[in-house]
């Protein structure tokens, strides 16, 4: 018997558009889906996916290296892979309602940066968590994702937040800073967010009330971690 259920959204994005015209290719960071699906599912819930007109994105081919993403890479790309394929079409982002869910989950991957973070229907159904105190987890690029919800005006709903998220030091090391059309942790910065960074590529998760944020795939299973424990 399922306690109850939680939302992961997923980018529809495949590429990453560059300053110069170049096509980066994305995907889904394997990590930062498979982590929080498996913590949650061993607690009990039932975990659901969406995306923007219910596309199922691809695999970021960096997470399933384990010079890039560590040698624990193949665990969470064989487990990403069986819940996306048991799941089948992720519901599309329009026609899911927030009521049904006790939280969301963002995981990352460059996607949120292309379509999430200005996801008309992502920002009602986010907007609409918060106002309802649900949780909301974001990790890594995920953040980008909450960008999305704003005000009748246009005002940025998480502005004053404390958060973490992908910081431009690991987008340069990364290699994917130079070209970038925007960078996430100076754009939640200018945007308002009270972002705090941690050591590169190291574990730092940050929790503010029904926002809890990691900042890079080392994150993932503790942001899992934090929500359960909340929920709890």
């Amino acid at each position: 018997m399922s306690k109850s259920k939680v939302l992961i959204v997923m980018s529809a994005a495949s590429v990453w558009e560059r300053t110069d015209g170049s096509k980066y290719p994305t995907g889904y960071w394997a990590e930062e889906l498979a982590a929080p699906h498996e913590k949650f599912v061993e607690a009990g819930y039932t975990v659901d996916f969406a995306s923007p007109g219910g596309v199922l994105q691809p695999l970021d081919e960096h997470s399933a290296d384990p010079a890039v993403a560590g040698e624990e890479c193949g665990r969470h790309v064989a487990h990403a892979r069986k819940a996306l394929e048991e799941f089948g079409s992720p519901l599309k982002l329009d026609e899911v309602s927030i009521d049904d869910y006790v939280a969301v989950v963002l995981p990352g991957g460059h996607g949120p940066v292309v379509d999430l973070f200005q996801d008309a229907d992502l920002g009602r159904l986010l907007a609409k968590a918060d106002k309802d105190g649900k949780l909301i987890g974001a990790v890594c690029h995920g953040p980008a994702a909450l960008l999305s919800a704003r005000d009748e005006d246009g005002n940025w709903l998480f502005a004053g937040r404390r958060m973490t998220a992908f910081t431009d030091e690991e987008e340069q090391l990364f290699g994917t800073a130079e070209g970038a059309p925007w960078l996430l942790a100076s754009r939640l910065r200018e945007l308002g967010a009270d972002h705090v960074a941690g050591a590169a590529y190291q574990q730092h998760n940050i929790i503010d009330g029904n926002l809890f944020t990691g900042q890079n795939p080392a994150s993932s299973a503790r942001l899992a971690e934090d929500m359960i424990a909340a929920l709890r």
